[in-house]
């Protein structure tokens, strides 16, 4: 799943304007200035990239995706999920 985070690692960067090597995964998205907008946007993205629907509740945003490894952690919960499906 290293091609997963990745993906979303590039996403996260390319939404708050820095080189995916600057970006850690323990880095907090406030922290990154990514806005609760920027997020429904990176879902978006996530979506669309790795072919999965994303359960969000955009007041709960900082609790479900705090941290990037958060959001690296859900893709990969997600994309597990619908593998056990098939």
């Amino acid at each position: 799943m290293t091609d997963v985070k990745q993906g979303v690692l590039e996403i996260i960067a390319a939404k708050a304007d820095l080189d995916v090597a600057d970006l850690s995964e323990t880095a907090k998205l406030a922290d990154l200035n990514i806005s609760s907008l920027d997020v429904v946007e990176i879902i978006f993205a996530l979506e669309e990239k790795f072919d999965i629907q994303i359960p969000f509740n955009a007041n709960n945003a900082k609790v479900e995706f705090g941290a990037v490894s958060d959001v690296v952690r859900a893709v990969e919960t997600l994309l597990r999920e619908r593998a056990g499906d098939n």
